[in-house]
């Protein structure tokens, strides 16, 4: 490939690139995202001198990720941004869809995080010293956590004013994945709402807009933790009880709500509401776990053997 051809086809990349970018109707989220991956495709096929891919391209690509020990998770979000731009690029008339019928990787359907028994979350809670300002805003924020099933990221959007009264009940408004607004209540348990309160008291905080979480070091005081700060507090906690595991992270809080909200009697229905996950089958997984986990089948057969 010559100079020409080579500084052409960058050209034509880039071009493409910001047109299926502004083309989306996406979170910043997603789009940046997309960038991400999309990069990732053309600096491969840069490296690899391609200028008109074909669909063995998109499939060593594949398997090039996956030499890199990436993982399948990544890979398989990497392989469904050049399927979407591909796809894209048949629509409007600019290329062929290559990537139609490239088959993406085979994911497992059980959770990569483990979730806490009732009485793992309660050593958990038990286990944090409250009489700091500090430890009282992590008990309360992993009590809302463990109880309301909230991600990190929706954590760190909440403010205080989100707390409002609905019904009789005390309720958070919660800025859901993929949402633009608090549209979502998730009503609080009277334990969360008293720890919640005894924190806001102790930090003297009067401005409603505030965050309902807020950092207590000097560099960031009174500031909105960031996700990441979360996940660090929440991991603290754990291992400070006694949890320490690769498998037990922020997100086990959001399993640990989902599962013992089943096995004290939740419908499906109730679960997914609690979840805020938009298909139900997301939601059956946990059911899926929990049935196979009381299939006592083994123990039968155990004790056909050994009698």
């Amino acid at each position: 490939m010559d100079l020409q051809t080579s500084q052409a086809t960058q050209l034509a990349e880039i071009d493409y690139l910001e047109r299926f970018i502004n083309f989306i109707d996406a979170s910043p989220n997603t789009i940046r995202t997309y960038k991400t991956s999309l990069k990732q495709w053309f600096n491969y096929t840069k490296q690899q001198q391609i200028t008109k891919p074909t669909p063995q391209d998109v499939k060593n690509y594949r398997e090039s990720l996956l030499a890199m020990g990436l993982r399948p998770t990544t890979v398989q979000n990497y392989l469904m941004a050049v399927k979407q731009f591909f796809k894209w690029t048949e629509e409007m008339g600019l290329y062929r869809d290559i990537a139609k019928n490239v088959k993406g990787l085979k994911l497992g359907t059980e959770h990569k995080k483990d979730y806490l028994t009732s009485k793992q979350a309660a050593a958990v809670l038990e286990n944090i010293d409250r009489s700091t300002l500090k430890g009282k805003r992590d008990y309360a924020m992993l009590a809302l956590m463990l109880t309301m099933a909230l991600r990190t990221i929706e954590v760190r959007r909440a403010n205080i004013e989100d707390m409002r009264v609905s019904s009789d009940v005390v309720v958070l408004y919660v800025q859901g994945k993929g949402h633009i607004e608090k549209d979502a209540p998730i009503r609080m348990p009277d334990q969360v709402e008293t720890a919640i309160r005894e924190y806001l008291r102790a930090r003297k905080e009067f401005n409603s807009q505030a965050p309902l979480f807020a950092s207590t070091s000097n560099n960031n005081l009174g500031k909105r933790l960031s996700t990441r700060s979360i996940r660090g507090i929440v991991k603290k906690c754990f291992i400070a009880a006694g949890y320490n595991s690769p498998r037990l992270t922020a997100h086990s809080t959001r399993h640990t709500s989902a599962t013992l909200n089943l096995l004290n009697g939740a419908t499906l229905e109730e679960t997914q509401q609690l979840l805020r996950h938009t298909n139900i089958q997301t939601t059956e997984i946990y059911a899926h776990h929990l049935n196979s986990l009381n299939n006592k089948s083994s123990d039968r057969i155990s004790d056909a053997i050994f009698k």
